[in-house]
């Protein structure tokens, strides 16, 4: 039987790009709760340490979609270019200030400023299109991505609170920032594969935003972005309290284990339910594995506790994004998918901030209730969704009449 994903990566251009996007990446799931690690430690509060981590998250998810639809209209190389310079040199003056404990207002502006940072995951599905259009690889080649997105939001935030807690505050963060740089560059610097401006005519008027699907996808994944940052800031916070600060390093990978696994999966599968079905099945099991969180109170069952409620994630994004690509016109490719990952960004910022507050106000094990009522939103809002989330059985990539424009 042939791999499929063997098949994508037979094209041209086609594993640099995807390896240079994977780095480039990385910041987008370190960076948030590499700020709570570094100013946790620096300062000693979590509620300041939150609060900065939902300011950047918050800006940059707001920001993004702009940048895409820049990107859209102008190219990749112009926009991303000045934007990550911007972004990497922010994120430097941030770490800076937290090192040498300058006033808390910089801790601010600086996260303000590296929100400029450009959607990477957007771009690299626009250059997946670009090579597969009309094709069945497309999907296989979206699966992977989605796969791989949600191993950087584990693998990456374990990696940043990992180095944070092994060697110093700013560790995770200077690691981050390189990754932004060279994975940035790498990817910019291949040319071949990058995708064509469309003219300006056939680009459609309006935001993404407008499409009744897109709004639906986002508000959800807000919460479904809520649950991840929860179970980071509340894991790092209990295994503090448990004397094993170490071991959240270790408990937060353990997330991204079975799911990336199952998101393989599923992507070589072809699969006859309808993505809706899919979606509101895979949020479910979401919102459900939320519960055993609560009772969690020993590292081992932690541990445990929160692999269960991570072997979802994978087919949610999967789905989330394999319904973006239907319902959202080709000209509008970037930017659709970079609002998707903004509503995650904001369920981070959100979910950092509010599980903060949680746990020092009402303790560690308390965080995890953020997790729940995240958990329940999101699946209260795909099931209302369901009818605006069915799509024809037929390709309809690139058909604006496909669009289903909001009321």
């Amino acid at each position: 039987m042939t791999n499929p994903y063997n098949e994508i990566f037979k094209a041209k251009g086609a594993k640099g790009f995807a390896a240079a996007g994977f780095m480039a990446r990385l910041p987008i799931a370190m960076a948030p709760i590499g700020i709570v690690a570094m100013l946790s430690q620096t300062h000693g509060e979590y509620w300041l340490a939150g609060a900065v981590s939902a300011t950047y998250a918050l800006a940059n998810a707001f920001v993004a979609p702009q940048v895409s639809r820049l990107v859209d209209r102008l190219g990749q190389t112009p926009i991303v270019v000045p934007t990550t310079i911007i972004s990497v040199l922010a994120f430097m003056v941030l770490i800076t200030a937290a090192h040498q404990n300058w006033p808390v207002w910089i801790l601010f502006v600086s996260a303000l400023l590296a929100a400029a940072m450009p959607s990477i995951p957007a771009m690299v599905r626009a250059r997946w299109t670009e090579i597969f259009r009309g094709r069945p690889e497309m999907n296989t080649a979206f699966a992977f991505e989605s796969a791989a997105d949600e191993l950087v939001y584990i693998a990456g935030a374990s990696l940043s609170v990992g180095l944070s807690v092994a060697l110093f505050p700013e560790a995770g963060m200077l690691v981050s920032t390189l990754f932004l740089a060279v994975g940035s560059t790498a990817f910019i610097l291949q040319r071949s594969t990058e995708p064509q401006v469309r003219p300006a005519e056939q680009h459609s008027r309006g935001s993404a935003i407008r499409l009744r699907p897109v709004q639906i996808i986002t508000f959800a994944l807000i919460f479904i972005g809520a649950t991840f940052a929860t179970t980071e800031v509340t894991t790092v916070a209990i295994t503090k309290e448990l004397g094993q600060p170490a071991a959240a390093s270790l408990v937060i990978g353990v997330y991204a284990l079975g799911s990336f696994v199952l998101g393989i999966i599923i992507g070589a599968l072809n699969l006859k339910t309808p993505l809706q079905r899919q979606l509101a099945m895979a949020v479910t099991i979401i919102a459900v594995s939320t519960l055993p969180l609560i009772a969690a109170n020993t590292v081992p069952t932690l541990a445990l506790a929160v692999f269960v409620s991570g072997v979802a994630i994978s087919p949610t994004f999967i789905t989330a994004f394999g319904l973006i690509e239907r319902h959202v016109p080709e000209a509008m490719l970037t930017e659709g998918i970079t609002w998707v990952m903004t509503g995650i960004g904001i369920g981070m910022a959100l979910g950092s901030f509010a599980a903060g507050a949680v746990v020092d106000a009402f303790g560690a094990q308390n965080g995890f209730w953020v997790s729940v009522a995240a958990g329940m939103i999101a699946l209260a809002t795909v099931l209302l969704g369901q009818r605006s989330l069915a799509t024809s059985d037929y390709d309809t990539a690139g058909c604006e009449a496909c669009a289903v424009p909001a009321e």
